[in-house]
């Protein structure tokens, strides 16, 4: 069994990690998931969350918004919605994404509404454990 596996985190605007890594942990739809080389292959839905990602020594923690993983044996793709590094979130940014959330909620059809409102509910759980104050 390989030690590593590869992994791309990917946002519409940019390619933000490509390594090889020893296991990421994620927020998947049904739940915490830890995912290591040789994982049966999967695709789930991300909800907003921590991404953890175990490279060599080094460990990088991301704030995810949204999106899909599809994993398999040879490694994780992450197709975020939006990410950046814990590091890098600011008040501004989280302002930003629960407003997305919120506006999508209000235009969304009655039957996608109650899905919407949990992503909303989801980006200030996500503020709160970050410590932010969001002005939103």
């Amino acid at each position: 069994m390989a030690d590593t596996m590869q992994f791309d985190l990917v946002s519409p605007e940019r390619s933000l990690h490509s390594a090889q890594v020893t296991r990421v942990q994620l927020h998947g739809e049904e739940g915490e998931m830890t995912v290591m080389p040789q994982h049966a292959a999967t695709l789930t839905l991300l909800r907003p969350g921590f991404m953890t990602v175990h490279e060599g020594g080094e460990v990088h923690d991301y704030v995810v918004t949204g999106g899909f993983a599809e994993i398999g044996p040879e490694g994780l793709t992450v197709l975020a919605e939006q990410a950046t590094l814990r590091a890098d979130v600011t008040t501004d940014w989280m302002d930003r994404v629960i407003n997305a959330a919120e506006k999508a909620a209000l235009d969304a059809p009655d039957d996608n509404r109650i899905s919407l409102n949990q992503r909303v509910n989801h980006a200030r759980f996500l503020a709160e454990q970050l410590g932010i104050k969001s002005d939103i």
